[in-house]
């Protein structure tokens, strides 16, 4: 039994290596030297100041083309592992046909940690910078290795000056370092939107087997790639590379992404890579500088909310933090700077101006059936005011509840109040029930963080977001306001480089769609519960925090971010609290 098996894994291991062995690709003539063409030359550096990968030491070679001139920056290609594919020589050729545009190439190989005696070995960094998701790798090459390329100097004296445009940016890899290719892109695609992935991992290691999920739910961004990968790639215990590349190109066609692919037969190695990364280089460059374009998405939930030529505008910014943003009947929309205690009402031009200059440090804010506005104050203030008011105009309130410690409040038709009530982020959250005659009532305490709350559009759900977790949490009200039936409703997704959602305000379409707002973007949930799409937001100091439908029509989305608050015109409606409740039809299961 046992020589059996011994000579099945010879047989396999014979197979394998013969299959290796036996790979051949027609030769680009691309990828041999040519005469008369113009080489440029390589240069040679080590790197050891990084501040984003503290400790590491590594190679960065630097390759300078003839026609380079310093008296205009040059396009940029960066690949990971260091020089591969002959790149060197492709770049000669396609330069001096081209076929590609006067480009500097930036080879790095990955960082480690240098041991500090013959006796201990060396930490290699290789997965943690190559497989992990998030800005780190993007934000090393942006503020650290392209000053340093830039601080250097070809033999000849030319200064290096590296184009800041994310359309004159390149960068690929090869397995891991291809995931980190395109995690750098998909981070900024504004800073680099041509990616080469060969053999690309997108499994199991550190999370990019959840990317062709992500590409599916989020709107296009503005990224053209080339990916190769070959039948016998792996399959091990991570997944299965070559199922994995297939199903990214899936992904990203179903996406709208200018996305072009070769497959072929072999395992995981360079040969079939170094054969097409020719052809690669000349379809990525290809119409060169003319822009790259963001694709039209088959994601119906994007599509049924998006307008395709309405994007992101700025309302207002330069604020402490803002929050606590609501409308009212006329779809006036206000916000909150929650630090310097003031309350912002956004004018019909789009700007904003000062509504209320002492706002006692108000964050949550609704508005009634009436038209007054309440406002959960004090959370910030020191001491703490821990009181909801009711607002009939500006500076002139009456306390509807004391010794309220509030976060976020909405109010129903009928005019039931309900407050979050998170005590700091260990101790249990509660859920206060405000009813009309003024008694106060817990309905809930546990939650994690309770955070945003709002109304189902027929206002027989509460919903509430769980900031420490990935949960958005559904009550069912029972009609003397109490709540039942308590679930875990919205499943949210969760950033590699975080350990919750950090969802915070909460809002309904009159279509039943819920907008959750994470660290992550605008997550837009299903009636059952299921992400459906993510809305990126702009970057700014920190997270999207809230949101709501403002404008005569409601189909306005205000979004607060941070010191900054932004505005897009959509597709949908907002449903308001202080409407008439809408009753919807079944959900597609």
């Amino acid at each position: 039994m046992k020589t059996s098996l011994i000579l099945l894994l010879i047989l396999f291991a014979g197979r394998t290596m013969a299959q290796s062995n036996t790979e051949s690709y027609p030769v680009d003539p691309d990828s041999e030297v040519q005469e008369g063409v113009p080489k440029g030359e390589i240069l040679k550096f080590t790197f050891t100041n990084s501040k984003i990968f503290p400790g590491t030491s590594r190679e960065i070679s630097v390759y300078v083309p003839a026609q380079y001139k310093a008296d205009k920056p040059a396009c940029v290609y960066v690949n990971q592992d260091g020089i591969q594919w002959k790149a060197p020589t492709v770049f000669d050729n396609l330069i001096a046909k081209n076929k590609m545009p006067v480009t500097i190439g930036v080879f790095i190989t990955p960082g480690k940690v240098l041991a500090q005696s013959p006796e201990a070995g060396d930490r290699f960094n290789r997965s943690f910078e190559y497989d992990g998701l998030g800005g780190n790798y993007a934000r090393f090459l942006l503020d650290e290795v392209f000053p340093f390329v830039e601080s250097q100097k070809a033999t000849d004296g030319r200064m290096l000056r590296l184009s800041k445009s994310g359309n004159d940016r390149a960068i690929g890899g090869s397995s891991s370092g291809a995931v980190c290719a395109f995690t750098a892109a998909w981070e900024y695609p504004n800073e680099f939107s041509r990616v080469f992935s060969a053999i690309g991992t997108y499994v199991g290691l550190r999370g990019a087997d959840r990317y062709d999920i992500l590409v599916r739910k989020q709107e296009p961004k503005p990224i053209r790639i080339f990916l190769q990968d070959g039948s016998g790639d792996l399959n091990i215990y991570a997944g299965d590379w070559w199922k994995a590349n297939e199903s990214m190109e899936r992904a990203l066609t179903f996406a709208g992404y200018d996305v072009n692919h070769v497959w072929g037969s072999g395992g995981h190695n360079g040969q079939h890579g170094t054969a097409v990364f020719p052809e690669a280089m000349r379809w990525l460059w290809r119409d060169y500088p003319a822009p790259i374009k963001a694709g039209k998405t088959k994601n119906q939930y994007l599509t049924d909310i998006l307008l395709d030529d309405k994007g992101w505008e700025l309302v207002g910014e330069n604020y402490g933090f803002t929050e606590g943003i609501a409308v009212n009947a006329k779809g006036e929309v206000f916000f909150q700077d929650i630090p310097n205690s003031k309350t912002y009402k956004v004018t019909p031009d789009g700007k904003a101006e000062l509504y209320i200059d002492d706002s006692k440090k108000a964050s949550g804010t609704t508005f009634a059936t009436s038209g007054e506005m309440l406002m959960i104050t004090g959370g910030w203030s020191e001491p703490p005011t821990k009181q909801l008011h009711r607002y009939t105009k500006p500076m002139k309130y009456e306390v509807v509840a004391d010794e309220m410690p509030g976060n976020d409040v909405t109010i129903a038709f009928n005019g039931n109040i309900y407050v979050t009530s998170p005590d700091g982020r260990e101790r249990p959250s509660k859920l206060y029930l405000i009813r009309p005659d003024g008694t106060k009532h817990i309905v809930d305490e546990g939650l994690k963080f309770a955070n945003g709350v709002c109304l189902s559009p027929d206002q027989t759900q509460l919903y509430v977001t769980e900031s420490a977790t990935h949960w958005v949490w559904a009550y069912q009200i029972q009609p003397d306001g109490m709540l039942s039936h308590k679930q875990r409703y919205g499943w949210l997704h969760v950033r590699d480089v975080d350990e919750n959602a950090w969802s915070d305000g909460i809002k309904c379409d009159r279509d039943g769609r819920i907008y959750v707002t994470s660290l992550s973007g605008l997550q837009v949930v299903d009636p059952l519960g299921r992400v459906e799409a993510i809305i990126s937001v702009p970057k700014t100091k920190g997270q999207v925090s809230n949101l709501v439908f403002g404008g005569p029509e409601f189909n306005m989305l205000y979004i607060t971010c941070h010191d900054k608050v932004y505005r897009r015109q959509v597709n949908v409606k907002g449903a308001n609290n202080f409407e008439k409740p809408i009753k919807l039809p079944n959900p597609r299961l």
